[in-house]
């Protein structure tokens, strides 16, 4: 269902950070991917650890996690969050791509979408920076929210496409 109000305007069209002070605080869970793709020789090097840089996903992780809990600083109307927790995976998926998975959970009054998202965002421009000297052909792909619970909206799950689907978390 999509809504059919804009929250971040006010009643003249004029962006505005929406007011969350009346909601209580409840947990909320997001869960974000994103994938890079590059050549096969690329992904074999990364998983061998025989990047010039070093740990491309080590490197990459760090950098989502960094991100994702500066959100804020990076979408204008999004409300500052103090997250309990943000997980950033890298793996292989296929013999030419990196899947990225973020979950990023807090209790607050508002969600955690933007920091999920935020987080595998930076995660793959991270990753992108490490093998751009042997794979300038790489691209970042499908930033996307698979997951968000919580709120007053409740639970929403990206519609499965044909051999694909939202990944839940193991927690």
């Amino acid at each position: 269902m999509v809504s059919k109000r804009l929250t971040h305007l006010d009643s003249a069209g004029k962006a505005r950070m929406v007011d969350v002070s009346a909601k209580p605080a409840t947990r909320r869970r997001a869960l974000a991917e994103a994938h890079v793709r590059l050549s096969p020789i690329t992904l074999r090097m990364l998983r061998a650890g025989k990047m010039a840089k070093g740990d491309a996903f080590a490197v990459a992780r760090l950098a989502g996690v960094q991100a994702g809990k500066r959100a804020s600083e990076w979408i204008p109307l999004c409300h500052p969050i103090r997250l309990d927790d943000l997980r950033v995976d890298l793996a292989a998926a296929g013999p030419d791509r990196v899947r990225i998975e973020a979950e990023a959970v807090a209790l607050e009054r508002t969600g955690v979408e933007m920091e999920a998202l935020v987080a595998v965002a930076a995660a793959a421009l991270a990753l992108y920076d490490m093998v751009k000297a042997v794979d300038r052909s790489a691209e970042i792909e499908n930033v996307r929210l698979l997951l968000k619970d919580g709120g007053r909206s409740g639970r929403w799950v990206r519609p499965s496409a044909p051999g694909r689907g939202a990944k839940t978390s193991r927690r």
